[in-house]
Order: C-alpha cells, then structure tokens, then sequence
C-alpha cells in the first residue's frame, strides 16, 4: 500500500506527519511513501532528505491523494482538501473531530476510513502513540519560554554589584504533561514555582520537580480524571476554585493555564475581576485558548492586555518547534499505524482497544458510538 504525505495547508502549521528519518521504518515494513513536493519545508526538510530516505515525491496535492492508499497528516483536512479524498481512502490525523462534526459527516458520506489520533487512549501500550502527551509537553516547554519573554523581568534571582533581583514567581494551573513540563522548564530558568491541580495524586510528580504543590478547600466530588485527563466539575466547583486561586494568582508574576477536558469547552478559571488584583506586567499563557480559554479575555491567537496584564492565546506552541514536534508525531504516527498493519497491507481489527478508541468513519458510516450519538442528537 502507498502512503501520502501532503503539505499541511492549515494556517500557520509548519509540522509535518513523517520526516525523512522515519521513512526507512515503513518501507521495512512493506508499505511505500510519497511525499508532496516541499511537504516538509516550513519543519526544515528538503525534498532531497525525502527521495534520499526512499521516498517519491510528488509535484501536487492532486497528484499524491490520487496515487495513496493512506494519507497522514497532522491537523485534520480543510475544505478544499476534502475533495481530494477518494473513496476507500484511509486517513490517519488529529480530526479535532468533537469540534468539527460537519467534516466527519463529509468523510463518512464519501467512505473515506478516518481515524482520529486524538482519541488514541492513555493506556501504557499506547504511550508510544499519543499525539496529545507529544505535542503537550512541547505547549509546556513553549508556555514558559513565552511567558518569560513578555515578562518585564529576569526569571531567576540575581546578585548584582547594582542590587539584587528575587526570583520571577510562577504559577502553574494544571499538572498534566503540558503542566508538569512547563513546571520542569520554569525551575530550570530559575523561579520560584507553585503547582495546582484538581487531583491530589500529581502532588508527588509537582514536588518531585521542585515545585510547591498548592492545595485548596474545595467541595469533594466525583471523577477526578478519566484516561488522564481532567473531567468536568460543577459551577459551584468552579466558583470556589476562583475564590481560593485570586490569592495565588496576584501574587503570581506568570500563571500558565493549561485546563482543557475533551469535547468540551475550556473551564473558566480566571475572571476580569481576578485580572484586576494582579500584579501590573504580569504576563498570563493560556494553553487552553483553543477552546475559549481558562481566562476571561483570551483571544485565541493573540497577545492581548487587560488591565494591567498580558494575556497570551496561542494555540500553535507545538508547531512553534517544528523540527522536534515533527520528530515525534512520525514515532507516534508510524507506531499507530504499524499496530494494525502486517506486510504493508492495513489490517483494522476492532478487537484492539486503540483501533476501536479512534476509528471515526468507515464505509460510509460514523463508527464512533460518542460522536455518532451526538450528531443525531443536533
């Protein structure tokens, strides 16, 4: 079977699915690889790198979904690539698919086999596989440097012949991947680091990192994580949460958010009015913009300056290090599409939990029970 990798068209991706290094790995395995012609520029690979790897390449976008049997991607198709989609193709990307159920609608309704790397689970034979932990740990790392760059003031502390400088105080929302990376990155620049987070089992984790792990009086309730994600709580949760954190966040010269729960809207965590008891020139990132954010002001993809405070919404960090991030989407890709394949030839076997956890669509129907149901219900 021939793979397709095409040039991500999405605005501002400069990621690629597959880089030369990781070529070879398909090839043993029996498939063969074309790739786009500059599929792999804005990441820093040439077209030569490809063909030198045993890769064909191929002029157009056109040309490539023509001749592939499988396409690999990293963010899910736009509009004017969804066309090009043949029958019988198969897909493997990051769909987003909660949040773009037009588009796996259209998938299913030109049979095109879709899988949605999103949903790979968080179980230790998957590890190799997930996406969203990759690309996390990249947001966190990125978070930081970010944040340290808008902050009008030296991160760590300072004896000076002029004076000395106290460390920057960092205040971290969330100890998942992207928390627990960013916590990493922060000591190592030399601040003074706090942690918190819904589910008292990280603590060990945040405190192994030199950080204070930051508890709160706060309603007991249900589910603290599912698959190792966050899971929704109530708004009287939410309310107290805000109360007990305004302590924490004025004293804070960078807080970085990083709340999201999947399928669902970021939770709002800090208000305008928490806003108003922070620091002048402290500097928010709000790794959850994507999805409204975990602050009241963010603008998803933007710097923005509310009250005295800087708010920053990207939701590109990953692709802010494309080489690396590139690096480690083609280990995750290759491994998943390796698990359900034999001698080049895909073998998709719904008795295995990750296969079953992200196919989207097949023979012209949704085939994931969750998204299914909540197409028919809208």
């Amino acid at each position: 079977m021939l793979i397709g990798v095409p040039k991500e068209i999405y605005p501002g991706e400069a990621r690629v699915a597959l880089i030369p290094a990781g070529i070879q790995t398909l090839l043993t395995a029996g498939f063969e690889v074309v790739v786009q012609e500059g599929a792999g520029d804005a990441a820093h690979f040439s077209d030569e790198e490809y063909r030198s790897s045993g890769a064909s390449i191929a002029p157009t976008a056109e040309s490539l979904y023509e001749q592939a049997d499988i396409i690999l991607k990293v963010r899910q198709p736009l509009d004017s690539e969804v066309p090009l989609l043949k029958e019988g193709i198969t897909l493997i990307c990051m769909l987003d698919a909660w949040f773009n159920q037009p588009l796996i609608q259209q998938l299913a309704e030109r049979k095109v086999r879709s899988f949605a790397l999103e949903f790979i689970p968080r179980t230790t034979r998957a590890q190799s596989m997930d996406v969203l932990s990759s690309m996390g740990a990249i947001s966190g790392y990125r978070s930081v440097l970010t944040g340290a760059m808008a902050l009008p003031q030296y991160f760590p502390m300072l004896m000076t012949a002029a004076g000395t400088i106290h460390p920057a105080r960092v205040f971290i929302i969330g100890a998942g991947v992207a928390g627990l990376m960013a916590i990493s990155t922060a000591r190592r620049l030399g601040a003074v680091v706090e942690a918190y987070d819904t589910r008292a089992e990280v603590r060990e984790q945040v405190e192994s990192l030199g950080a204070k792990f930051v508890e709160f009086d706060l309603p007991q309730e249900e589910g603290g994580a599912t698959g190792g994600y966050a899971t929704e709580k109530s708004e009287e949760f939410y309310r107290k949460q805000r109360e007990q954190m305004t302590a924490k966040v004025s004293q804070a010269d960078l807080v970085i958010t990083t709340a999201a729960i999947p399928g669902k809207m970021s939770p709002r965590l800090i208000t305008k009015e928490m806003l108003h008891y922070m620091k002048k020139g402290s500097v928010i990132v709000d790794l959850a913009a994507e999805r409204g954010g975990n602050v009241e002001g963010t603008v998803a993809g933007e710097k923005v300056y509310v009250d005295g405070v800087t708010i920053i919404g990207y939701t590109d960090h990953p692709g802010r290090v494309p080489v690396h991030a590139s690096q480690l989407l083609t280990k995750n890709i290759s491994t998943f599409l390796l698990n359900m394949s034999k001698e080049g030839v895909l073998n998709v076997n719904m008795d295995d939990d990750i296969v079953a956890a992200t196919l989207i669509t097949e023979d012209g129907e949704i085939k994931h029970a969750g998204l299914k149901a909540q197409i028919e219900k809208e």
